[in-house]
């Protein structure tokens, strides 16, 4: 299975004198996947893999020391940069790939309701804001409504219930 890297989090500081960075995640999901295999880069086509050695600080203020960043001058070699997870294609992080954005959408029954033209981080799940150009639908990104994600193809499958498109 083909692996890719998604974006998890950003270093935005050095702290301390040890090599820690404070980190901003990206995505909800952030905790389920800093222990997967990570990379760093300003882009993740130029990204390197790098060992997470240390967690810690709150859930809002996360703080990592990385193996081989023993000091605050490489700590702060690192602030600006993405952090990476690896992930395959049939990861559910894929339902919220900014590559989806543009992407065509239909019910299982084939019916266009139009395009994703954006995402909303809600507390509880992200939303697809889907525009067919006459009104915009909100559709919850939760298994019960999305059918398929075909990132490739820019497409994504719905199953709606009675009322979701209206």
């Amino acid at each position: 299975m083909k692996t890719k890297l998604f974006a998890i989090a950003k270093i935005t500081k050095a702290s301390g004198l040890k090599g820690a960075v404070g980190v901003k995640p990206l995505i909800r999901q952030f905790d389920e996947y800093v222990d997967k295999d990570l990379f760093i880069g300003f882009d993740e086509n130029f990204a390197s893999d790098i060992k997470l050695a240390n967690k810690y600080g709150s859930e809002k203020k996360p703080q990592f020391l990385f193996e081989g960043f023993d000091s605050r001058r490489e700590a702060e070699s690192m602030i600006g940069k993405t952090i990476f997870a690896s992930i395959t294609d049939k990861d559910p992080i894929n339902l919220i790939s900014p590559e989806l954005l543009g992407s065509s959408v239909v019910t299982i029954s084939g019916d266009y309701i139009g395009k994703l033209v954006e995402m909303i981080s809600l507390p509880n799940h992200e939303v697809y804001v889907i525009s067919n150009n006459e009104k915009e639908v909100l559709i919850p990104v939760v298994s019960e409504f999305i059918h398929s994600v075909n990132i490739s193809d820019k497409a994504i499958c719905i199953t709606p219930v009675e009322g979701l498109l209206n």
